[in-house]
């Protein structure tokens, strides 16, 4: 990892990376990653989509703690289709508050 963009760690162990979004859909916003390189959900190895499950549970709740969110989205896009713009797997965790306007939701397929 080259860490070239200056950003704020939020959680790092010997096997991921959570650090706040510099373009943030919502306050606390984090991105979270493995170390480890793979570039979407079909090339990586079950034990590090596993692991980082752990490390996502570990973030919502330091997120609630330091910013005091309602509730968070766990986002990931793999694939060009479905709106991967970064080759490296990852997980945007967005912090939810009752006021905070965003629609994150899906429409029903009718």
């Amino acid at each position: 990892m080259k860490r070239e963009i200056p950003s704020e760690k939020i959680y790092e162990d010997e096997n991921y990376l959570a650090f706040l979004d510099i373009h943030p859909q919502n306050k606390g916003h984090t991105i979270v990653i493995p170390k480890i390189h793979f570039e979407n959900i079909f090339c990586g190895k079950e034990k590090n989509i596993l692991g980082l499950g752990e490390v996502l549970k570990r973030v919502s709740i330091l997120l609630k703690e330091k910013y005091g969110c309602e509730g968070v989205n766990l986002i990931n896009n793999s694939g060009k289709v479905s709106g991967q713009e970064v080759g490296h797997f990852h997980f945007h965790v967005v912090p939810r508050y009752s006021e905070d306007k965003l629609n994150l939701i899906f429409d029903k397929i009718k």
